[in-house]
């Protein structure tokens, strides 16, 4: 503390003392102007505490809160003596307010300690306020009850300040941060220092029931697992619900889920949960889908060439379905209809299903259909462009595949061997080729287990002219081949028309011809004896 007077001429001495409450002086210290020496008065609260300078300046160590007086710097010279007063106020800042006795948890409806904030060790007291996410919580009757305490050491002289809060939670202070702020002063004026936040666990009672079924699918069909879930928003939330399912009148109670393994089709229908005390109940619909599928016939199926065969496949499902076929793992344009049977008819069908709304549901069913058909034989001939071989093709029909055997009946070498062709749509020739030396008789024999077939024809011998007999067309072709025949047909009807016309023409035009005649002869025949009876009456004049 500088003295405040400025040192005079003349300065004897310096003082410094200070005040009691009851104005009495109490003198601390004194220096000499001339000695130079300082001296320090026996007072116990300033022992070893003080330090006088030349200038007059008073230090004191270790300030205490009891250093807080009115102190009195005095210089004195031989006429006069000076006074001015210094007045010291001492601030501690206290410590870092912190919340203690903190409850457990909060209910909702209910007044209850929150906990004590407390600020230690200030001077002067200072205030503590009680804040909710920042913003400061103003007493309410019933609601928010605030209770301050400041408590004085009296061996030190410090403050304690303890603020108490009774608190009545809602719902919406879930997750809420509770602080506090201590309000204290310093030198350079008032200060404030906030306590770390509190988060409490707050308690309140189920007021919705919500039911879920897990997996969240938006479709359900036969087959898979559910789940149903129950959950109230209470907190803690309810651990034990009643569940009623569809065809049940009481509840079952289980925990906050209720599961169902494989569920069928019956298990459609409306499923709720509710409280164990069946109060705040919440329902949700459940449809599973279904699909079935019924292929009529179905398997392996053996059926006779020409034979009908009428194939159904019926669909039932909970939505709209889409039915395809599949024949021989191609996708058929149209269903399968099958009046007369052929051997290309024959293979593996499929009739499969799915509702393309609910994945992984598809049905499928195959049918194996199997034509049989007894061995069918027709036989061809042809001379080779070499005019020195046939050809005899046995084309042969029927399923199982026969088995085809050739003889020979006569002289006339077989220059290759039988050949076959490959056996599609119950179809398949066999060809030899043979340089006959006379005619000769070749048989063709086709089996299977159905039947044996043989089937012969005479060849001539190679020297001998003969009409060859055209190839059997394939099946693609037949029909194309049934037209050019009966266009060939037509045309020779139509040639053989023409002749016949042609000749009865001809026949009218000849017979016409010679009645002509007839009669030209017989006018010149008139002619011939006029002529005669000319020249004799001549005679007979003369």
């Amino acid at each position: 503390m500088p003295c405040p007077l400025e040192v005079p001429d003349g300065l004897m001495f310096g003082k410094w003392k200070y005040e009691m409450p009851n104005g009495s002086p109490v003198f601390i210290a004194f220096r000499s102007s001339t000695k130079k020496n300082v001296q320090y008065d026996d007072v116990p609260d300033y022992k070893d505490r003080l330090s006088l300078s030349e200038n007059y300046t008073l230090s004191i160590k270790n300030a205490r809160i009891s250093d807080e007086k009115r102190f009195v710097c005095m210089l004195v010279t031989e006429d006069d003596v000076s006074e001015e007063p210094t007045i010291v106020k001492v601030f501690k800042q206290p410590s870092q307010p912190e919340i203690l006795h903190q409850a457990d948890l909060l209910e909702t409806e209910k007044l209850q300690m929150l906990g004590e904030c407390i600020a230690r060790d200030s001077y002067p007291e200072g205030n503590v306020t009680w804040y909710k996410n920042g913003r400061v919580l103003q007493p309410v009757d019933d609601v928010v009850v605030i209770n301050l305490q400041k408590i004085v050491d009296r061996t030190t002289g410090l403050f304690t300040m303890t603020s108490s809060l009774q608190y009545m939670p809602t719902k919406e202070d879930v997750n809420a941060k509770f602080s506090c702020i201590v309000t204290y002063y310093g030198p350079s004026g008032q200060k404030t220092m906030q306590s770390e936040p509190v988060v409490f666990d707050v308690h309140y009672p189920t007021e919705k029931v919500t039911i879920q079924v897990l997996p969240q699918s938006s479709t359900i069909k036969e087959g898979d697992n559910i789940t149903l879930k129950c959950s109230g928003n209470g907190n803690p939330p309810p651990q034990e619900f009643l569940f009623y399912i569809p065809g049940e009148t009481e509840g079952i109670r289980s925990s906050d889920t209720y599961v169902m393994t494989d569920v069928r089709r019956n298990a459609t229908g409306q499923y709720r949960c509710s409280l164990t005390d069946k109060s705040m109940m919440d329902s949700t619909t459940i449809t599973v889908h279904y699909l079935d599928l019924q292929l009529t016939p179905s398997g392996e199926v053996t059926k006779q060439i020409g034979e009908a065969l009428p194939v159904s496949c019926t669909i039932s499902s909970s939505r709209n379905a889409t039915v395809f076929w599949i024949k021989d793992n191609t996708r058929m344009q149209t269903s399968p209809s099958f009046s007369s049977l052929q051997y290309q008819d024959a293979g593996n069908y499929v009739c499969e299903t799915t509702l393309q709304e609910v994945e992984g549901l598809r049905k499928r069913q195959t049918l194996k259909l199997i034509v049989e058909g007894k061995p069918q034989i027709k036989m061809t001939k042809k001379t080779n462009t070499n005019k020195m071989s046939k050809t005899i093709i046995c084309h042969v029909e029927g399923f199982p595949k026969p088995a085809v055997q050739w003889t020979v009946t006569g002289s006339g070498s077989i220059l290759n061997k039988t050949e076959e062709t490959k056996y599609v749509n119950g179809k398949f020739s066999s060809k030899i080729v043979i340089a006959p030396e006379e005619n000769v008789t070749l048989t063709c024999i086709a089996e299977n287990e159905l039947e044996r077939t043989v089937t012969s024809m005479n060849v001539s011998a190679i020297n001998i002219p003969e009409y060859d007999e055209p190839e059997d067309r394939s099946d693609d072709n037949s029909e194309k081949v049934n037209d050019q025949a009966k266009l060939i047909v037509g045309i020779v009807v139509g040639l053989l028309l023409v002749a016949l016309i042609a000749g009865v023409v001809y026949w009218l035009y000849v017979k016409k011809s010679k009645t002509a005649s007839k009669h030209v002869d017989k006018d010149l025949g008139n002619i011939e004896e006029n002529k005669k009876l000319e020249e004799n009456n001549h005679k007979s004049e003369t």
